[in-house]
């Protein structure tokens, strides 16, 4: 009889990785801030990615609270290499992600809404 390997934010990170070719890097990270798990390029400071996202999620928040707009789900930065998602995962946590510029961004925000449910799940 196979036991299932219960899902470690680790291995949520590292499948989201291998499922689609254009993420290049992924991140959870603590809506105060803090680096949770994450799957970065060798010379990334994942601190300063948590720190960076928290201040993106921070600015994100007061602009749709100030909109009248609802309750934070995502925030996307496109730069002329990629971009870079932020997406809620659950109440204390998101994720952020980094692609190639030439990502469907259909089929990333749907699986990245998958990966976050499973991370809401966990933490």
């Amino acid at each position: 009889m196979d036991e299932q390997v219960p899902e470690t934010l680790d291995i949520i990170l590292k499948r989201l990785l291998s499922a689609i070719p254009e993420v290049k890097a992924a991140a959870i990270v603590s809506v105060e801030g803090l680096p949770i798990a994450s799957a970065l390029p060798q010379g990334i400071d994942e601190t300063r990615i948590a720190a960076m996202t928290a201040a993106l999620l921070s600015l994100a928040e007061r602009a749709i609270q100030e909109m009248r707009k609802g309750d934070f789900e995502q925030v996307y930065v496109k730069g002329t290499d990629g971009y870079l998602l932020v997406l809620a995962a659950g109440q204390n946590a998101v994720l952020t992600v980094s692609t190639t510029k030439d990502v469907r961004l259909g089929l990333i925000f749907l699986d990245c809404k998958r990966t976050c449910d499973k991370i809401a799940k966990i933490i």
